[in-house]
């Protein structure tokens, strides 16, 4: 995945909506987690877009996801990490539908 520069990490009570990236709602400060037993955590880019979230739950990582975007801004690629197991799925530039998704 292409390097970014991340911003510091930042907190949210939940997501909403299905396509990727996740959209993220809801910001906690990083003092309301310590009383939460599901949050998500998630770092930025210079452009303020999403490149890596994990949601917490009971203080371990359910779900991890990494963001790389083209230089148009749409989302190019997404790697998702779910028990132990990466799927990596691909998105063109032109029209963002799924060009592979791959299990590794």
């Amino acid at each position: 995945m292409a390097a970014t520069k991340e911003s510091k990490l930042r907190y949210f009570l939940t997501y909403s909506g299905v396509r990727l990236p996740l959209n993220l709602v809801n910001s906690l400060s990083p003092d309301a987690v310590q009383n939460r037993n599901t949050y998500f955590t998630a770092s930025f880019d210079d452009l303020d877009r999403v490149v890596s979230c994990r949601k917490i739950v009971y203080g371990e990582i359910e779900f991890e996801h990494r963001y790389a975007y083209h230089a148009d801004g749409s989302l190019q690629r997404a790697e998702i990490t779910e028990e132990d197991e990466t799927r990596v799925i691909e998105f063109p530039e032109q029209d963002g539908t799924v060009t592979r998704s791959i299990l590794v």
